[in-house]
């Protein structure tokens, strides 16, 4: 009944992907991974297979075409994931720019009643490290005005470390899903808020990664600016267009 699987979104990750499943994998039997590649062109599928091979069972893999966005990346992730009937679905990065040992914390915020388990860089100050000054002030900044939009009660709404039980996953129509980039985490929150998910923030250490290049990129700000505006909108004066013939919409 507490089965975990973490889905890992890559692109690149040659140099982190083997190491972040062992780390994982260290935290005990309970948890398996699930990789979702984009076609990696460094050699990043070939890590995976052999991993898959050294651990039958617990080391999965969706090969995709090419880069098709994290939102779909993941949206893949939860429709395989609830297919496989898994109790705990996880998002992390491959960077290690998550700390896998904060997963037993993520799991155990749901175990405590939550519906969704956020790991948050800002529900305790700001818990950033390696980070330029400007970077913290455009991530904290994107975050405050998220909540301001949305009136949703979250600090960290843009954080990409989270747990969702498979019952909150059920409650959202993928298909409505709009973002594909960071945004996309965003709409995750805000939609099963509305939905009346109970979501509960666990302070967490986010370091900037040590290996690999970032996908961050000026497309993706001006996604979550003015994507998040339109989709409260949508929320409040076009609700069929925000859950596209939702049940009890």
């Amino acid at each position: 009944m507490n089965k975990s699987v973490v889905i890992i979104p890559t692109y690149n990750e040659i140099e982190n992907v083997e190491l972040i499943i062992q780390a994982v994998f260290d935290l005990g039997q309970g948890y398996h991974v699930l990789i979702v590649d984009d076609n990696s062109p460094d050699g990043t599928a070939e890590i995976i297979a052999s991993l898959i091979s050294a651990h039958p069972g617990r080391v999965h893999v969706i090969n995709r075409p090419g880069k098709l966005g994290l939102g779909t990346a993941y949206i893949t992730g939860f429709k395989w994931a609830l297919a496989k009937e898994y109790a705990f679905i996880f998002e992390m990065d491959a960077d290690f720019s998550h700390t896998p040992s904060d997963l037993i914390r993520l799991k155990q915020a749901c175990l405590d009643g939550a519906d969704v388990a956020v790991g948050s860089r800002y529900c305790k100050g700001v818990n950033v490290v390696n980070w330029p000054i400007r970077r913290i002030l455009l991530s904290y900044g994107a975050s405050l005005y998220v909540r301001i939009i949305t009136s949703m009660p979250v600090h960290d709404p843009t954080a990409g470390f989270m747990c969702y039980r498979a019952s909150a996953l059920r409650m959202i129509n993928f298909d409505a899903i709009r973002f594909v980039g960071y945004a996309f985490q965003i709409e995750m929150k805000y939609r099963a808020f509305k939905r009346g998910a109970r979501i509960s923030e666990v302070s967490i250490v986010f370091t900037d990664r040590i290996r690999g290049v970032s996908k961050m990129s000026g497309a993706i700000i001006k996604e979550a600016v003015w994507g998040v505006f339109k989709m409260r909108l949508d929320s409040i004066f076009d609700k069929k267009r925000f859950y596209n013939a939702e049940k009890d919409s």
